[in-house]
């Protein structure tokens, strides 16, 4: 009959009625027939799939209430799956002819029970042949002994799960079984409810209780729809298992056990599982990472985390200009509490330095021709070495394509696109070795996955919540971990250790009370595309001797540091996004290394990154920024490689040191930070000064005891040697600009080297040493355009000035109240004095170009003394005497300075020629060192103080 001959609709309801045989006839008839029967996917074939009582619904048991995308190839699926036990007929055959004798539909069908054939299953199995259908009618069986299997049959409970129990203890010889639709009890002699060591068992739709399975290479399994109640699964060296759909409860150790290398000797039904393996990932619906939420809901609906915001960086040529792009609401709000800080600085500077003081003395000298005769004494000095990277920073519109190019360059990475580049990544994703748990649920209990003695084991679609841990894997075993929804675990997420391995990846990780991710002792896995989130403590630990790869990810919201490396910890981290955590963004502390390149790091309440106490990192090419605290924070025995940087926009410093530390700080972009840009302090930490709940609650101590330090000899083999070793903390190559308070602030207790930087347009002077005990070298340097002097030395403090161009600061270009040499700078330019020397200044001022354009070239006041000769210096538009020596120091000696006037405009145009206008820079200076991470994890510390300028960073804060 033509389909057309009825209504579509008609034709649905009287295919509704029939049977899975008849169904399939029907779509053998013709396309329209076959088109028909595959419309019925919401109507007969949902109901076929729901009332076969060896299936339950396809997202059980994560997801009941979600239907699949197509009911009839979930039936289809279910339907081939559970055909799997007796494929083995096919392997077993030598011949075609033989399967003519193959009893498949002739097989007899067993009843067990009351008002049955058998009495029980024992009796049956005796008197069974193989394929057999055996069936327990309703009630308790219970046999007393060990039921042995000698025959492949299938065991099928009647009625509804849970109708029939089963108390035994069966031990499985033969190549093949199933057993459907049971509840599995131990026999009082024994917890162990089924084992086999050679053939292959089937489960659909069980309930285990209070028992265990065991399987052992070569045997092997498929587990679908059960549950385990207080029930686990011990596989011993599985070529191939697979479970799936099924429910873990109320375990007392681990819920899956997998030990040993997957064997070699591999049973007949891997190639099957393997198949069906195949088939289920390529029907497994992927989510779209675009489509994810930023914060997860849990069961209750509520949120796990506030609304994540994402930091899109605006570049202005003022710090108001700086807004988070989601943010900004809050931080206009808080714009007026910024002026008004920005003001008390202000005050409390001028109080501290009142001859720093642009407008107290020259209101005169103000006039609307000020601006014409002002360039007719301004030498021209924009032609130094370090004048393209001042071009830059000079235009806003420059640095905002920068950042806007940056951003898109660290752009988050799919996983697909992370598996296009990564061929070991994309070779674990596809390997189908060891035990398969697909689309299972593991909750209340104390482990989820116990991976030992070179296990391996793939996870996908799982959750695990309510645990002690979820995963553990040790002892060189491997785990690959794919779209898992992992939470509220007592301890760690993932905790690896012992040179395990494997991939973890695109999984939801959050609100766990330890660390989302533990890597421990050589442990090496790839972390790739997760959402890490909302922990109580760290997202990612990596501790002694830990290594790993970290890329990708979405790190947020956690207690303590998004990433946390210590106790010679070792990992590359790369292209992740951390940001509004609660503590630092990443912490290398005691001994940690790793390569932490081409991250975003923002928004988060202490230092984007914070090093201390041996850490020793390469920080390089990261985006740091929108902190509520600082950007880098390098604390007591910090060091480092610090690189490439763009730190912009943080509510504290751009850079907290102490003097303790010897990182190395080269070609950064240090900009639009609320206080300074780069601050360097002698205070200690307070070892006491721990917040509560945060003090190290957890157990380092295997790690601190073995931590061989930085001399480990298995650790020095990854440590590169082309990074250039430093005896000295060193500043150098970087851009420190339009900070909100001094450009680059020292109060130190130790050598401090300040190289080739160009300083520019901070809000405060460019660099004020105000403690130095031991010798501060500022050399090379391009200081121009800042709000106050271009640099302060206050007394008592030892620095040497060489060959810095000092260009258009507000107020005076050097002013000294300490010792040291001022030796061959040019000095040009700026508002106030070229050079004060004041109170028991002792300097040594030699071969120096200067000029002030309403000033004094030099000026001597107070007790001050030293040596002031061979200095050009040229006339500005003052008509007072060029050199005013007035100290009252006997030996303060003065001579064979140059002292020149200009009468063209050709002279002044040639002053800054020979030698052109400082700095200068070899070209070897210009090249940055190349250098990677060694690492190991200790407890948090932190400090609270009312600023930096207050001898103290704000949050400042390690793990």
């Amino acid at each position: 009959m033509e389909v057309g001959g009825l209504p579509v609709e008609l034709w649905q309801l009287i295919l509704s009625y029939l049977r899975l045989p008849d169904l399939g006839r029907c779509s053998l008839v013709c396309r329209a027939w076959y088109e028909l029967v595959l419309s019925l996917d919401k109507t007969r074939w949902r109901q076929l799939c729901l009332g076969c009582l060896e299936h339950r619904h396809p997202n059980w048991p994560n997801q009941p209430s979600v239907e699949p995308r197509s009911w009839r190839e979930a039936f289809k699926q279910h339907y081939l799956a559970s055909k799997t036990w007796t494929k083995n007929t096919q392997d077993l055959e030598s011949s075609n002819c033989l399967s003519l004798f193959r009893r498949r539909k002739g097989r007899r069908r067993l009843c067990v029970g009351a008002g049955g054939e058998f009495g029980s299953l024992r009796a049956a199995l005796a008197a069974a042949s193989p394929y057999d259908r055996l069936v327990l009618l309703p009630g308790v069986h219970e046999e007393q002994g060990e039921v042995l299997l000698k025959v492949p049959v299938e065991v099928v409970g009647q009625g509804k799960l849970g109708d029939v129990a089963l108390l035994a203890s069966i031990d499985q010889h033969c190549p093949t079984a199933r057993l459907c639709n049971m509840v599995f009890m131990p026999a009082r002699f024994t917890s162990v409810l089924y084992k086999t060591t050679s053939g292959y068992v089937q489960f659909d739709n069980c309930n285990f209780e209070s028992g265990q399975l065991q399987i052992h290479a070569p045997g092997t399994c498929q587990v679908k729809f059960c549950t385990f109640s207080q029930s686990s699964i011990h596989l011993r060296s599985m070529a191939l298992c697979v479970l799936e759909n099924c429910e873990f409860t109320g375990s007392e150790n681990a819920s899956v056990t997998v030990e040993g290398c997957p064997s070699s000797d591999r049973n007949w039904a891997c190639k099957h599982l393997a198949v069906l393996a195949k088939s289920c990932t390529a029907s497994m619906c992927e989510p779209d990472p675009a489509s994810w939420p930023m914060a997860r809901r849990d069961d209750w609906g509520e949120s796990l985390l506030g609304p994540v915001r994402t930091c899109k960086i605006v570049v202005g040529e003022e710090r108001s200009s700086f807004l988070s792009a989601v943010g900004a609401q809050a931080l206009l709000g808080s714009a007026q509490e910024d002026a008004e800080f920005g003001e008390s600085l202000r005050a409390a500077k001028e109080e501290e330095y009142p001859t720093l003081d642009s407008n107290s003395s020259d209101s005169d000298l103000h006039s609307d021709d000020e601006e014409d005769a002002q360039a007719a004494y301004k030498l021209p000095y924009q032609a130094h070495s370090l004048s393209h990277t001042l071009a830059d920073v000079t235009h806003s519109r420059l640095q905002s394509n920068g950042l806007h190019t940056l951003q898109r360059d660290l752009k988050l990475k799919s996983l697909q696109q992370e598996l296009q580049q990564d061929k070991e990544a994309q070779s674990l994703a596809n390997s189908l070795q060891g035990c398969i748990i697909r689309e299972c649920l593991f909750r209340d209990g104390k482990g989820g996955i116990f991976i030992y003695s070179r296990g391996q084991a793939k996870l996908e679609g799982s959750i695990f919540r309510d645990l002690t841990y979820a995963v553990r894997c040790i002892q060189n075993s491997k785990v690959i971990m794919l779209r898992n929804d992992i939470h509220h675990c007592k301890a760690s997420g993932i905790f690896l250790r012992l040179s395990a391995g494997g991939l973890i990846a695109d999984n939801n990780i959050h609100s766990n009370c330890e660390a989302g991710v533990d890597i421990r002792k050589g442990a090496n896995p790839l972390v790739l595309c997760n959402k890490i989130h909302s922990g109580l403590r760290s997202g990612i630990v990596v501790v002694g001797n830990g290594k790993g790869v970290i890329r990708s990810n979405q790190i947020y919201g956690n207690k303590e540091a998004g990433i946390y490396i210590l106790y010679n910890g070792n990992p590359a981290v790369s292209g992740n996004h951390i940001f509004q955590g609660l503590a630092a963004g990443i912490a290398v502390n005691e001994n940690g290394r790793g390569q932490i390149t081409g991250n975003i790091i923002c928004e988060n309440q202490w230092g984007g990154a914070d090093i201390r106490h041996g850490g020793d990192p390469i920080l390089r090419n990261n985006l740091i920024s929108c902190g509520y605290s600082d950007g880098v924070v390098v604390g007591e025995r910090g060091k480092g490689l610090i690189e490439g940087n763009t730190i912009y926009g943080n509510k504290g410093c751009g850079v907290w040191m102490m003097s303790s530390s010897l990182p190395h700080l080269i070609n950064n972009q240090i900009s639009h930070n609320s206080i300074y840009g780069v601050a360097v302090f002698c205070r200690k930490d307070d070892a006491g000064d721990y917040p509560p709940g945060q003090g190290g609650s957890e157990n380092f101590q295997e790690e601190r005891e073995g931590a061989g330090g930085e001399n480990d000899p298995d650790t020095e083999e990854e440590y590169p040697a082309a990074r250039r070793p430093i005896s000295v903390a060193l500043v150098e190559l970087n851009s420190i600009n339009y900070n909100g308070a001094a450009g680059l602030h020292v109060k130190s207790s130790e050598a401090l080297n300040i190289i080739a930087n160009v300083i520019h347009a901070n809000r405060d002077g460019g660099v004020a040493v105000l403690q130095s005990t031991q010798l501060t070298r500022i050399a090379n340097n391009s200081i121009s355009c800042n709000s106050r002097g271009g640099v302060l030395v206050e007394a008592k403090c030892q620095v040497e000035l060489h060959g810095n161009g000092i260009y258009d600061n507000s107020s005076h270009g050097v002013v000294s109240k300490g010792e040291g040499i001022i030796t061959e700078n040019d000095i040009i330019g700026n508002h106030r004095c070229g050079l004060q020397l004041l109170q028991a200044a002792d300097m040594k001022v030699t071969k120096n170009r200067i000029q002030s354009f309403q000033d004094y070239g030099i000026a001597l006041f107070d007790e001050a003394k030293g040596l002031v000769q061979e200095n050009l210096i040229f006339q500005g538009r003052s008509k007072k005497s060029i050199l005013r020596p007035m100290s009252n120091a006997e030996d303060c000696v003065i001579q064979n300075n140059m002292l020149l006037t200009f009468k063209k405009r050709f002279d002044m145009e040639c002053m800054l020629i020979n030698p052109p206008a400082r700095p200068h820079i070899e070209g070897g200076a210009l090249g940055s060192c190349t250098a990677a991470g060694g690492q190991r994890v200790s407890s948090i510390t932190t400090r609270v103080d009312g600023g930096c300028h207050n001898h103290g960073s704000i949050f400042c804060a390690i793990l």
